[in-house]
């Protein structure tokens, strides 16, 4: 079982515990049992893991294009070759249900394909020459060594985003996973390690959050800062990669918003809201998060949403009849029971709370709120969980306004019958992505990321790849360089 070998990884040294002599539980948040430990990396361990960055950047930025292609294609089938025992780690570790685990383990593989595909050397652009005697070009080349931080919500998709396209791009790259789902983050680094990566091209680490990351970040070899989680944590690592200039790509959440028209069809928008909001336990930076619902159809659309509510079965994601899974940890467990005690104090009224849960294990059951004052905590702050705040609307306008009136712009979601509507209001939304009478799931083609708080640069696509890229430009006499 990999948690009985969990370690750092850094060039062709494997240090576990017994080398770093410090390190944590990991706890299965269904049962609360401890699956093994993660070290901790000292500092030694951190200047060798740049060390080995650079030695592995100096090989693998002159690798051939159908190389990387070759090595990224080779990881994804070794996943769909594993799929079964790498989803059964990650419900163990996560919490979520082994169909969803699963679901982001085929995702992780799409994405190596697809960057793998676009690993080809772009070809040097020529502009047209304004004389005879000068032509101009830009050459594509890998940044440098990158240093990645990812979160616990996705442990697999969260870092192969990153992973990917950096190598896809000729970098090297040291990942910093979160400590809580280490096994999976580790899984996919043996794997891309497995397919042909030389030694240092990819590194894995795990320790003290602010101490690695002012650790790496105040490395001069580190040149660029991909991270995902909270706006606090980015904002820090934002000043922390300015000392020196680093490129930042920051996925900070967000507090999506979710439009319902009063010509909606009410039925598929409360399905689809709901289906979405409870994946991952609630647990997604793009899940819709606050519910502006038209008063014509605010009845009709909280009995439908209920029913959908009542139908999720929470559990033990090894359970097949489970639907959604336990909190990732104790803190969001007490972070609902905070929103949910502030919203009640405030005036809101409980429309629906899931039936009991375990007592064993970090469950929280779905729960509906409406009749919210204004300032209530889970219209301010990115819940994160399955709780359901319901707010009446009238005019288009007001809900716009208040749907833009927070600092996040992560993902937004209007459902209304009227193309027109759809247009107007799309347009006005302050928002990363929307998406209308559906959700929007980010795919490895298509470029994602946030406006106002909820970060910057865009993970995806040939976006993606390019954010891990220098365009340098070239001027010669004509003709000298054919």
């Amino acid at each position: 079982m990999m948690f009985d070998r969990l370690c750092l990884i850094i060039g062709d040294q494997r240090r576990d515990e017994t080398v770093t002599g410090q390190g944590e539980d990991v706890l299965n948040p269904a049962t609360e049992e401890v699956l093994g430990r993660v070290p901790h990396a000292r500092g030694e361990d951190l200047d060798d893991v740049i060390q080995a960055a650079v030695a592995g950047f100096a090989v693998w930025r002159h690798s051939a294009p159908d190389q990387r292609r070759r090595v990224l294609h080779s990881a994804a089938d070794l996943v769909r070759d594993r799929i079964d025992e790498l989803a059964r780690v990650m419900t163990l570790e996560q919490g979520k249900p082994l169909a969803e685990a699963r679901g982001e383990w085929e995702r992780v593989a799409d994405t190596l394909v697809w960057n793998g595909d676009a690993a080809m050397e772009p070809p040097a652009t020529r502009y047209p020459p304004r004389s005879r005697e000068l032509e101009q070009f830009t050459w594509h080349e890998p940044v440098g060594v990158c240093l990645a931080l990812t979160a616990w919500n996705f442990p697999a998709i969260l870092p192969v985003r990153k992973l990917a396209p950096a190598l896809a791009a000729g970098c090297a790259v040291i990942l910093k996973a979160a400590e809580e789902t280490p096994a999976s983050a580790m899984a996919l680094v043996d794997i891309l390690l497995e397919s042909g990566l030389p030694p240092g091209a990819v590194n894995l680490v795990f320790g003290d959050p602010a101490k690695v990351a002012s650790k790496l970040i105040g490395s001069s070899a580190v040149r660029k800062v991909t991270f995902t989680g909270s706006v606090p944590v980015g904002k820090l690592l934002a000043t922390q990669a300015a000392e020196d200039l680093k490129r930042c790509t920051l996925e900070l959440g967000g507090h999506g918003p979710a439009l319902v028209f009063d010509d909606a069809d009410v039925e598929s928008a409360a399905q689809t809201l709901a289906a979405f909001k409870f994946r991952n336990a609630g647990q997604v930076c793009i899940a819709p998060s606050r519910f502006y619902v038209h008063e014509a159809v605010y009845d009709a659309f909280k009995a439908c949403f209920v029913e959908h509510a009542r139908q999720v079965v929470v559990g033990s994601g090894m359970d097949p009849e489970t639907t959604m899974g336990p909190m990732a940890n104790r803190r969001r467990v007490n972070a609902m029971a905070r929103l949910k005690s502030n919203a009640l104090q405030g005036g809101a009224s409980l429309v629906f709370e899931g039936e009991t849960v375990p007592e064993t294990g970090y469950f929280v059951a779905p729960m509906v709120l409406e009749n919210l004052h204004p300032d209530a905590a889970v219209l301010k702050e990115e819940p994160f969980g399955p709780i359901v705040p319901l707010v009446r609307f009238r005019e288009e306008q007001d809900a716009v306004t208040v749907a833009n009136s927070l600092p996040y712009g992560l993902a937004a979601y209007l459902f209304t019958g009227s193309a027109d509507r759809a247009r107007r209001v799309a347009a006005a939304l302050e928002s990363g992505s929307v998406a209308i009478n559906t959700v929007s799931p980010a795919q490895p083609e298509t470029p994602f990321g946030g406006v106002k708080d909820s970060g910057y640069g865009y993970e995806g696509g040939r976006e993606g790849i390019e954010s891990f890229m220098v365009k340098k430009l070239v001027s010669a006499p004509t003709g000298f360089l054919d």
